[in-house]
């Protein structure tokens, strides 16, 4: 377990820190910003909606098995535009897990039952049965007349190469001994499990600790600052089943309405953490050092700690929960039925990501809360263009992203400076 946290914070903790950093930069700047900044990020914001579009399409891809994913992802998408609440997300989840656990438990038993084909008469079903005998009977005489005549081919060659042959006696061609197979070096994993008792008793803390904090989070009014934020960061971290990109329009909700973040500050950090290395879930080291800074007198660094404690802990502490009884998990079919369904309905969240990203993504100054990106037809192109880089010719993702921002400062140059006279 050891090696795999360090593992872990190598691969969080320098985009962390980066983040963390930016978010001290950021607290200092003014209101408003130069024009070619806005461009910047809005250029920015737009290879992200193109960036993240090609994740959930790839993703899509995986998801989609048969006919039922894909309107599951059909489903997840539009119904998570359709509303956003506290609650639906996991709704929409458990609901998708459920119709493929019922469909391939009952369900398509039971349509295969109803398009089985009525039985055949018995007049015919006798007369099919003696025409199988016959085929049968005249497979089998032409059976043992090819065996004769093996036979004879074979005592035809030893007469011819001068084998003397006695009676009762064979002689069988040598063998060659099969080479030896390559053996396969297992890793056994055995001694990296975890007894299924302590998973167990870890799955149960997590939910019993969990189950504190919510009812913390719903009785204490007003609750204290530092305490509303690590709630919020342990809340998103555990009902979001489909990774960065949906936790954003959540995080948003959580971050930007009670007012500890700006929207403006929000789009900026959204448009750097798609450049940076490691994971999405950083965004919420960011998110805390600004809302520690702006609701408390408490050192941002303290909010950094907690976004990112909040966010990363659920996965961890139920992955490693769950590594214990996975493997028995895994063989039963209505584990992997209902988790079909929920990957097949998170993926379809992803494209509802897309829309909510793309309806904030562009900045300006008179918008800095961010507007629709189709009010500028070239963040479109920009968009577009990010998709096709990354997927047809292979384009490394940071780099596809920081070539939407330089498109934004092209268009600043040639046209968005006049439009801000």
């Amino acid at each position: 377990m050891i090696p795999a946290i360090f593992v872990f914070l190598l691969w969080s903790l320098p985009a962390g820190i980066a983040m963390y950093a930016l978010a001290l930069g950021v607290s200092r700047i003014g209101e408003t910003l130069p024009g070619p900044v806005y461009a910047l990020l809005s250029g920015l914001n737009a290879a992200t909606v193109g960036l993240i579009a090609l994740a959930a399409v790839q993703l899509a891809r995986k998801a989609i098995t048969d006919k039922l994913t894909r309107l599951l992802v059909l489903f997840g998408a539009c119904a998570g535009m359709c509303y956003n609440a506290l609650w639906y997300f996991p709704v929409l989840l458990v609901f998708g897990g459920f119709l493929t656990f019922a469909w391939d438990i009952y369900g398509r038993a039971w349509v295969t039952k109803q398009r089985r084909r009525p039985s055949i008469p018995p007049e015919r079903e006798s007369g099919s049965q003696n025409e199988i005998a016959m085929v049968d009977r005249k497979t089998e005489s032409q059976v043992v007349e090819t065996s004769a005549q093996r036979r004879r081919s074979e005592l035809a060659q030893e007469d011819f190469g001068g084998h003397e042959r006695t009676e009762g006696s064979t002689q069988q061609p040598p063998t060659l001994a099969p080479a030896p197979a390559p053996q396969q070096h297992e890793i056994d994993i055995s001694v990296h499990r975890i007894a299924a008792k302590i998973g167990l008793v870890l799955i149960v803390l997590f939910f019993a600790a969990f189950t504190v904090f919510m009812v913390l989070r719903g009785t204490l009014n007003p609750s204290p600052p530092l305490l509303a934020l690590f709630n919020n960061m342990l809340l998103a971290g555990t009902i979001i089943f489909g990774g960065g990109p949906v936790v954003i329009p959540l995080l948003r909700n959580y971050v930007v309405d009670p007012g500890w973040v700006s929207p403006r500050n929000f789009l900026l950090g959204l448009a750097v953490i798609q450049a940076m290395p490691g994971p999405n879930f950083n965004f919420a080291v960011y998110l805390g050092a600004l809302a520690a800074s702006s609701t408390s007198k408490a050192p941002s660094v303290v909010g950094a700690v907690l976004g990112y404690l909040g966010i990363f802990a659920p996965g961890l502490w139920l992955s490693i929960g769950f590594q214990s009884i996975w493997q028995s998990l895994r063989k039963r079919r209505e584990v992997t039925s209902s988790l079909r369904g929920i990957n097949a309905t998170a993926v379809g969240l992803v494209f509802t990501a897309v829309y909510r990203l793309w309806e904030i993504g562009y900045l300006t100054a008179n918008q800095s809360q961010g507007i629709s990106l189709s009010k500028e037809p070239w963040w479109l192109v920009i968009a577009t263009a990010t998709y096709s880089a990354v997927e047809w010719f292979s384009t490394p993702p940071p780099v596809a992203i920081l070539t939407g921002g330089v498109a934004g400062l092209a268009w600043y140059g040639a046209v968005g400076h006049n439009l801000n006279r």
